[in-house]
């Protein structure tokens, strides 16, 4: 926890939900950063650390742990830190005395992940107790019934490497198992996999694929799985599900998902931060060009916010403003660095390495950002910060005499963790069994591309590559062009969008009508959109009409939390120098910060009496400053009275909640007290009781404390955005038949835009309900099929930090 100077213990600290599940108290970090170290040339540190590991690190904790986090982290930090002891060994200056004691360790957590893979189907439950394995609600597993589709299908190199290092196939033939039948189940025409699966049944519980969140590293593997095994089978699945993704998912330069049984049809309208691993993974295919596209649209994303937001819109808005300092986008620069060697992407590391150091570093660390758009801090350094960004930005700009060893002999794994490709080789036992569900004598050579193409061939001229990102950097940066839209049939018009539609304006009722939707006033002055697709003058005009749905609801939802902009609170004087950003709830009364160009800056002082519910009788102390105050007692507004009768230039409520934080509680909005405010000139903000005792210990340390209070870190360059009239926007396929986009029979669709009531959002004005019909199970792979759920399962992703 970089703000509070140390490490994050779980049942120490307040619970964070699902995203806790990877601390087991085993020393995450440490375990996760051991093959950084040797790769970064520190021999002596590493040394140390895993003489730490093997003296302090116990893993027979009654913790639950998710198995995919564990597998990738520990696992994965086990075997790689093994694989440098042992390269280090054999040089023969370092770790004589190591005798594969990483290696054991690895063999007992991977006999601890075993009990999770004791299902039916093969497919790991998601969660395991390193102690007492899978025995029901008493060790607090096995009730689950569904699983991600990576968290079951990144699990084959570490599982296979364990088993090629110590000889005991049982690791590997597990692994394995578990991908057989998620081949098994995919969807057969359009050959792409949802995103969470029953783990029992094997019956797709989320039908939206893509290949970012739940998704993306079960692609990964597959590939990877054949450069470090020498396996066919998986190039083969691989390239099978590639040709797939890139005639449905992958629309340059974008990656949006789509329905599997529908592949024609779009399930959102925004991507998540994880796909940016997909660049690199293009690259290991082979496939240059929609690299340079994707990658492009990502790092003009990422200048535009000065971080890639969790989530951001097609016309690159910000979707979830978080970044817990993701090293996806890092990890493709440095794959088309190493495939173009074109020293643009040096460039990008650049930007990368600048902003980290400007917004992210603080005293103990480099902080995760809480919200982009305003620069607040998060306590949270990942272990894959240290496990994966470190290594691609050192590698990205290392010479070869800079590294202890090649990197071509070794696979990355989706944490970085460093493999031996001599593992292909290494004995496998004759009880290993591999499943092979297909005839090699009817394979086709083109299911495979056995060579990566030569890129000096590919691009003779450097200006090619800079041809392809000019329009992205276009696109993204400047006008924001809208493409040409498309019209129905005989209407004559483009398709109506939710951003312009005016209820009392005939002509978008009739519009409405066209597309099935019907408007209905509530007596309580709500408005309630309904859609009937069936009603719908074509099938065309049926799938407007969802889109119009949709679009209400995430417009709904960015109008809400425009109505609930959180602010910040930044420590300016030393030693923090504006490092430290605490994220700040607003208060209803007072300046408005977001129409100040500076803030509001100065020093901190507690007022007395700390509740300010009377006169100050510190007043001439707190004359000219911002005031510290504590929650309760009074109402804000006479609290923010008080402070500014004695000459306060702002002031800052710290909740009297113990315990309580910004990471797990909404964003909190001080209201007045029912009468008229506008005599309160200064501004007032809140911090959660975590944030706040930051700022009252570093008032009891440095005595004279500036902060500054502005509606976004002023450290922070203006982000230019594009205004609603020039929205760039993707739009479904228009190539699909009338035949496949009408649902085969009457479907209802009702769209709610106030749906999302998760944290940080006001409860809006206009509204509407959503539900599906739902008479028979064929339905579901309908047109409409399964959208609400789906929107409702990715917002739920906010909260456990997907």
């Amino acid at each position: 926890m970089p703000l509070t100077c140390r490490g994050r213990v779980r049942g120490l600290e307040p619970s964070r939900g699902d995203v806790d599940d990877a601390l087991g108290k085993f020393s995450l970090t440490l375990i996760d950063t051991l093959d950084t170290l040797a790769l970064l040339n520190k021999t002596a540190e590493f040394e140390e650390a895993v003489r730490k590991v093997l003296s302090d690190v116990r893993l027979d904790n009654d913790v639950v742990v998710s198995v995919f986090e564990t597998n990738i982290r520990v696992l994965g930090g086990l075997l790689g830190g093994h694989s440098m002891a042992v390269l280090l060994k054999e040089g023969g200056q370092h770790m004589l005395w190591y005798e594969d004691e990483l290696l054991d360790m690895a063999k007992d957590l991977g006999e601890r992940l075993l009990p999770a893979f004791n299902t039916s189907s093969g497919l790991p439950y998601p969660r395991v107790n390193l102690r007492h394995g899978v025995r029901g609600p008493e060790t607090r597993t096995g009730t689950e019934t569904d699983t991600c589709t990576a968290c079951a299908g990144t699990i084959i190199l570490e599982f296979a490497a364990l088993s090629r290092f110590t000889g005991d196939p049982i690791f590997e033939t597990h692994a394995r198992r578990a991908l057989d039948f998620l081949w098994e189940k995919r969807q057969r025409n359009s050959n792409l996999v949802g995103t969470t699966i029953n783990i029992h049944s094997g019956e797709w519980v989320r039908r939206d694929s893509g290949v970012g969140a739940g998704v993306d590293s079960y692609y990964e593997y597959l590939l990877k799985a054949y450069i470090l095994l020498g396996d066919d089978l998986f190039l083969q699945r691989f390239n099978i599900h590639y040709a797939s993704i890139m005639k449905y998912i992958s629309q340059p330069p974008l990656l949006l998902d789509v329905h599997i049984h529908k592949p024609l049809l779009p399930a959102r309208t925004w991507m998540d931060s994880l796909l940016a691993f997909f660049p690199g993974l293009q690259v290991l295919k082979g496939d240059i060009r929609p690299a340079i596209e994707t990658h492009e649209m990502l790092y003009q994303v990422t200048k535009k916010h000065n971080f890639l937001p969790e989530a951001f819109t097609t016309d690159f808005r910000v979707h979830w403003a978080q970044h817990p300092l993701r090293p996806e986008f890092a990890e493709s620069t440095y794959f088309l660095f190493k495939a173009t060697r074109d020293p643009y992407y040096l460039e990008v590391g650049r930007t990368v390495l600048e902003n980290l150091n400007r917004f992210a570093r603080v005293p103990c660390g480099f902080a995760a950002m809480k919200d982009v758009r305003t620069g607040s801090h998060e306590d949270r350094m990942d272990s894959f910060f240290l496990a994966e960004m470190f290594k691609y930005l050192f590698l990205l700009f290392a010479d070869p005499e800079d590294l202890p060893f090649d990197v071509e002999d070794y696979v990355f794994t989706t944490e970085a963790h460093l493999l031996p490709l001599s593992l292909s080789t290494a004995q496998r036992s004759r009880s290993l069994t591999v499943a092979n569900t297909t005839s090699w004598e009817e394979l086709d050579d083109s299911n495979f591309d056995w060579s990566c193409p030569n890129t000096r061939l590919l691009f003779p001229d450097p200006a090619f590559p800079r041809s392809l990102r000019e329009p992205i950097r276009s696109a993204v940066d400047k006008s924001c062009p809208r493409p040409a839209s498309r019209s129905e049939p005989g209407l004559g018009r483009p398709p109506l969008r939710a951003r312009d539609f005016m209820a009392n304006n005939p002509e978008h009722l009739e519009l409405l009508r066209r597309m099935g939707v019907s408007l209905i006033h509530l007596k309580d002055g709500r408005v309630q959109l309904v859609q009937h697709a069936t009603q719908a003058v074509s099938a065309v005009a049926a799938e407007d009409g969802l889109r119009f749905m949709q679009e209400m609801m995430e417009l709904s939802s960015q109008q809400q939390k425009e109505q609930l902009p959180p602010r910040a609170v930044q420590i300016v004087s030393h030693p923090f120098f504006g490092r430290v950003v605490l994220t700040a709830g607003p208060a209803q009364f007072g300046m408005d910060l977001s129409k100040s160009s500076t803030g509001v800056r100065g020093f901190a002082a507690v007022a007395e009496p700390y509740s300010g519910c009377t006169e100050l009788t510190n007043a001439a102390l707190v004359e000219g400053r911002i005031a510290l105050l504590q929650r309760g007692q009074c109402m804000f507004a006479e609290k923010a009275r008080h402070i500014q009768k004695a000459g306060a230039i702002g002031g800052i409520v710290i909740d009297d909640n113990e315990g309580s934080s910004s990471d797990t509680a909404p964003l909190f909005q001080m209201a007045g007290d029912g009468r008229s405010t506008d005599d309160i000139t200064l501004p007032l903000l809140f911090l959660f009781h975590k944030e706040g005792n930051i700022l009252q210990e570093a008032l009891q340390e440095y005595k004279e404390l500036e902060v500054l209070l502005s509606d976004k870190a002023r450290d922070r360059e203006g982000e230019e955005d594009c205004s609603p009239e020039e929205d760039l926007r993707a739009s479904p396929s228009p190539s699909s038949s009338p035949e496949e986009q009408q649902p085969s029979r009457s479907t209802e669709e009702q769209a709610e835009p106030e749906a999302d009531k998760t944290k940080r959002e006001a409860e809006a004005e206009d509204t509407a309900e959503a539900e599906v019909d739902g008479d028979s199970a064929q339905s579901m792979e309908a047109l409409l099929a399964d959208w609400k759920e789906d929107l409702e399962a990715f917002q739920q992703m906010e909260k456990d930090e997907l």
